[in-house]
């Protein structure tokens, strides 16, 4: 995933439902029920998919990959708040997310892609040598430039 940039998008214009914290930041309600904090911390970014590369193969704007998205999500304790499937639908290239946190730090720093890449580089991890049975084994180191 590269080019990372911020998404002005539309709706964070609808002032009472949003209200802006700093550039590209916003409080708003938590469009999940069950959580405990009513209010969360969400900005929008785009990027696009990288497929020639392991974990994105087959990877577009209608079919974000896992790898290495779960993982950008995990090294910054963010989730998707929206999706923005219209604009993902049109799009070629460029996709869309939402995110949100509970804490505004988490935010600050998933911002912090902005111009920046992730990917995931492939290892082989050794045998265990004290199981018989075990065989290397094909693994994803990810990488943040």
């Amino acid at each position: 995933m590269k080019n990372f940039k911020n998404y002005a998008a539309e709706k964070y214009s609808d002032k009472a439902k949003f209200e802006e914290i700093e550039q590209g930041i916003y409080k708003t309600l938590n469009p999940y029920e069950g959580y405990e904090t009513e209010e969360i911390y969400v900005t929008s970014l785009s990027f696009e998919q990288e497929p020639e590369l392991p974990g994105e193969e087959g990877g577009s704007p209608r079919n974000i990959t896992q790898t290495p998205f779960e993982s950008l999500l995990d090294e910054f304790s963010v989730y998707v708040t929206d999706f923005y499937d219209a604009i993902n639908e049109k799009s070629e290239i460029t996709c869309y997310q939402e995110f949100g946190s509970d804490e505004l730090e988490d935010i600050k720093n998933l911002r912090s892609m902005i111009g920046k890449r992730i990917y995931a580089e492939t290892y082989m991890e050794e045998a265990d040598e004290d199981d018989e049975d075990s065989e290397p084994e094909e693994c994803y180191r990810i990488v943040i430039k």
